[in-house]
Formats: structure tokens, C-alpha cells, sequence
């Protein structure tokens, strides 16, 4: 918190901002602005609700210090970039966003306000980094609706995954080292995002679904056409990663397809099959330099299943999904320093597995309770 303090000018705030986020890391049951302040010894939740609402201060800034922070404890060059979306259950229709939509939380069509996540696995561990709140047309369509919200004037819709491109865009010019890109279909079958990134010549692999279209010499078929042709002895059993009930086996191929004339690397679709569900496939696109292996791309796959866990430990953890705020900038405020305290725990964890420790969860950490003098130093 200390090297946040220059985000915070007055001294008060920056005290403030640091019992948001030791009330994220507490025992509390719920992480909303009334159980943190219960929580702190705190008569009346109003200081937490001025933190999140009306304070001065930029949402943003402290966005790029987590993505430091990472950077500095996780940075590694063959890390993967995760994007994916989740779903926050809300009742009524005054929070920024806010309408009947998909929802996996809800696993169906909910009331609910959607958010667009990045994560970054790393080597050492994995955790969010960004977000980006996601606003249906119907939303812009009411100027005024939006106003009472503090949706910005100058907000205009954009797709998931053009949310997405804005997300990664910055954590590449933050500096962050990755060598891959994942994401599901909502991103996969988004051409404009793949040949983006392949313009960068920046690796992915992403789910598409099986009626993608994709080239292999002279012919264009279904990619699960094209899986379907593939001979069995280029099927390898393959595991992808270690879930919660230890290694996660498929039977996977890949297979080479065209690419764009020029270009210097590879396209390739995989394919997963089930074991005990030999039924139950999914598809990817993957651009990669040449020589790339089948293991390789598989585990880059898997690694699409981290920024799940992400979402389960960051609401279950630190209060991802618990925050009472309607405005545009209160959810930005509260997905921030939720970030931040999921990052700390992820590096934290980190830090005590390297040195033989065990670790505790949220729920057992008590922060200590430091004096506010110790701010004051702060620049």
C-alpha cells in the first residue's frame, strides 16, 4: 500500500484505501462496504461508500501499480495472457450495465452486470490484472440512464472482444512478458481480434467452435470436418494441466491449415477429444512459429482453466462479487482493489512456496493493524 500512497493525495484517503483493502483480505462474511467497516471497528460504513463513490482518485493509476507489482514478483516470459468474462448477479436495474444477460455464474440468461477479465499465469502463480466493464447497447441508447449511473459521456459500445484487444493492448504496453495469448469462443471466432494479434506476431491459442471455416491447401472445410478426416495415429494422449482431481487427460491433434501468403508463421487447428466422453470435443485456432509442439499448444490450452480459478479464489477470497455499487466508477474502484488483493495473496503464496512455507486463506489471514503514521511518510 505504501507504494500506492502518490494515488491517494490526501493522507485520510490513503488510510482509507488501505482498510478497503485489509477489509477484502479479512474474515469478514461478506466484503461489502458495511461488514469491511464492521469488520475495521468502524462505527458507520460512510468513510468505505466516499472511498468507492465520490472520492478523487484514479482507478486506473492503481490498475497500472498492480500490473507492476505483478510484473516485478510473477514476470515471466512464457506466460500466458487468459481472457475470459464473468457474470455479477444484481437485483434491479440501476447498476451501471445491468440487464437480463449470459451469465456463466448464473448458467443462463440472469440479471446481472458482465465484466471482461485478464489474467496472467505465470510460472509462479496466476492472478487478474485487468478489467473492463462490459456495456450493452441498450445502455447507450438512454443518455440519461447512463448519467445517473456516471457512465462517461464519451462511452461507446464495444464487443467482448474488442474489450479484450483494449485490455491486452495495455498490459503490452505496461511491459508485461507473455509469450501466449487463450481465451474461449467468445474471443476465439472473433477474426478482427486474431488477426491482431497476429499482426503483432503475438502466439495464442483460442477456442472456436466446430463450424469454423478453415483452409488446408486447396480445400475449406468445418474444422470438425477436418478433425474428423485426421488419422488415428495422430491422436496423442495428452494431459493439459493439473486440475482438482490431479491430471487432466484428453486425447488431442493438430493439424497444419493455411495461412495468410507471407506470413512467416504457422496456423494450426487443435483438437481435444474426451476419454471417458469420447463425444464431447472442443476446437482451437493456434498461431505460432514454426516447429511449435502439440505439447506446447496443449498446455497453453489448459491454461485457459486458470483464470477460472482466478474467479472462484478472487469472490471467494477478497469479495470479487460482493461490492454494493451501482456507479460506473464505484465498480471500477471496488474490481481494482479487489485485484490488488488478489494479487497480494497470489504473490504472497508465491513468495512462501519458494522458501518451503505453507499458506493460509483469506479467511484465517488477520492483516495486521499498522498506525496511520505510517502513511504519512508516504510521498
Amino acid at each position: 500500500m505504501i507504494r500506492l500512497a502518490p494515488r491517494f493525495k490526501r493522507a485520510e484517503l490513503r488510510e482509507r484505501a488501505k482498510e478497503y483493502v485489509q477489509g477484502l483480505l479479512s474474515a469478514a462474511e461478506r466484503k461489502n462496504s458495511w461488514q469491511i467497516a464492521e469488520q475495521l471497528g468502524k462505527p458507520t460504513p460512510y468513510g468505505m461508500q466516499h472511498l468507492l463513490g465520490r472520492a478523487q482518485w484514479n482507478a486506473d493509476l492503481v490498475r497500472d501499480d498492480v500490473q507492476a507489482y505483478v510484473n516485478e514478483a510473477l514476470g515471466d516470459r512464457e506466460a500466458v495472457f487468459v481472457l475470459d468474462e464473468t457474470g455479477f448477479l444484481k437485483k434491479g436495474d440501476h447498476s451501471a450495465g445491468v440487464q437480463p444477460q449470459y451469465s456463466g455464474t448464473g448458467n443462463g440468461i440472469e440479471n446481472c452486470q458482465v465484466g471482461v477479465f485478464l489474467g496472467y499465469a505465470a510460472a509462479d502463480g496466476y492472478t487478474l490484472i485487468d478489467r473492463t466493464l462490459y456495456l450493452p447497447q441498450r445502455w447507450l441508447d438512454e443518455p440519461e440512464r447512463c448519467a445517473q449511473a456516471g457512465i462517461p459521456p464519451e462511452a461507446a459500445f464495444a464487443t467482448k472482444p474488442m474489450l479484450a484487444q483494449r485490455l491486452l493492448e495495455r498490459a503490452f504496453a505496461a511491459g508485461l512478458p507473455g509469450r501466449w495469448v487463450t481465451g474461449d469462443e467468445v474471443y476465439g471466432r472473433d477474426a478482427r481480434l486474431r488477426q491482431w494479434l497476429e499482426a503483432r506476431h503475438q502466439a495464442y491459442v483460442l477456442t472456436t467452435w466446430s463450424k469454423e471455416n478453415v483452409g488446408r491447401d486447396a480445400l475449406s472445410m468445418r474444422i470438425e470436418e477436418l478433425a474428423m478426416s485426421w488419422p488415428a495415429e495422430e491422436w496423442h494422449r495428452l494431459s493439459c494441466g493439473t486440475g482438482t482431481k490431479g491430471e487432466r487427460y484428453f486425447d488431442w491433434t493438430c493439424m497444419p491449415i493455411n495461412s495468410p501468403k507471407g506470413c512467416d508463421w504457422q496456423h494450426w487447428a487443435l483438437v481435444r477429444r474426451g476419454i471417458e466422453h469420447p463425444e464431447d470435443w472442443a476446437y482451437y485456432l493456434v498461431f505460432a512459429p514454426p516447429g511449435t509442439s502439440l505439447q506446447t499448444m496443449v498446455q497453453v490450452a489448459g491454461r485457459r482453466w486458470t483464470i477460472e480459478v482466478c474467479f472462484e479464489s478472487a469472490k471467494g477470497e477478497v469479495g470479487l462479487d460482493e461490492y454494493e455499487v451501482r456507479s460506473w466508477n464505484g465498480w471500477y474502484r471496488h474490481m481494482t482493489l479487489a485485484l490488488l488483493a488478489h494479487a497480494f495473496l497470489t504473490v504472497t503464496r508465491a513468495q512462501a512456496a519458494k522458501k518451503g512455507l505453507s499458506t493460509v486463506t483469506a479467511a484465517q489471514y488477520r492483516p495486521p493493524v499498522q498506525p496511520s503514521q505510517a502513511w504519512a511518510v508516504c510521498p
